[in-house]
């Protein structure tokens, strides 16, 4: 688990999932550089998938992607019993490993963390746990991180809080019992200055070489040029997030053709305003 893997969205026509447009999209992301898919993540609306529909993606994108780029599929909930359950069928599949977020709503302790992921962990599959307390409203401490990366399965941590001090502080407690990916667009440059071996991107959703450049470019030793490449993609990361993800990722995917402009409720289509000034930044990517 390491390089520029995407967070996948999850393609809807008339209500649902579009399965001709899913594999589209997974064939420009393996064509384009990317290392990694993950479906049923945040951007790809877990949330408002059922159980169903998010076995039907992940065996799609199995099958689709037929090993020429790993599969780590998004199983986690705030339901323990769920999670593993869907890490277990993912496994069966052939995933390569599952990403799995800190239980929200629930809002349990560290220790309940803790056994959380200790559960979901003796299905056997590599995990990546997904901290993103501005969802979740609950944070792993650098110290149950610590705890966790005794668990042989878990081998990388998807790190959204976008603070680079709790990043080092991971890095330095952890070292390399655990591969730290970006969970936030903009901090990828700087996390793998710190350490970091990847991102799970949004913005790899509609530009995954230019993201792939940032990263190739690092390990070349280029240091110049992966700075050039962040801050040439800067502005299109932050319009990403001008509404909540997805919702203008997918409006993005929408202008360049490739998926119908749908999301679920309790989201709604982007505001005309930022449509507009999404296309315009998008023109001036050549994307379109």
């Amino acid at each position: 688990m390491e390089g520029v893997l995407v967070a996948l969205v999850t393609p809807f026509k008339e209500g649902s999932v579009d399965y001709k447009a899913l594999h589209a999209l997974i064939d420009f992301q393996i064509e384009n550089g990317t290392d990694g898919i993950v479906p049923c993540g945040t951007t790809g609306e877990s949330a408002t998938l059922c159980l169903e529909e998010k076995k039907k993606v992940i065996e799609e994108t199995i099958e689709h992607v037929r090993k020429r780029a790993l599969v780590i599929a998004g199983t986690g909930s705030n339901n323990t019993r769920e999670s593993v359950t869907l890490t277990k069928w993912a496994k069966d599949a052939g995933a390569d490993g599952a990403l799995v977020v800190t239980p929200y709503y629930n809002k349990p302790t560290q220790n309940g963390l803790y056994e959380h992921y200790k559960a979901i962990s003796r299905i056997g599959l590599p995990l990546c746990l997904y901290n993103v307390p501005s969802r979740t409203s609950v944070s792993l401490t650098v110290a149950t991180i610590e705890k966790l990366v005794s668990i042989d399965e878990v081998v990388a941590i998807k790190e959204a809080t976008a603070s680079m001090v709790f990043a080092s502080e991971i890095i330095k407690a952890c070292g390399d019992k655990i591969k730290i990916l970006s969970g936030d667009d903009p901090t990828f440059l700087p996390l793998l200055s710190l350490g970091g071996k990847g991102i799970i991107s949004v913005t790899s959703n509609v530009a995954p070489q230019q993201m792939a450049d940032i990263y190739d470019h690092f390990i070349l030793g280029q240091l110049s040029s992966s700075r050039e490449a962040h801050y040439h993609l800067l502005p299109l990361m932050n319009a990403l997030f001008w509404e909540t993800n997805p919702i203008p990722v997918k409006k993005a995917l929408h202008l360049m053709g490739k998926i119908e402009d749908e999301v679920r409720l309790p989201l709604t289509p982007l505001s005309q305003h930022h449509a507009e000034n999404l296309k315009t930044l998008m023109q001036e990517y050549h994307l379109l």
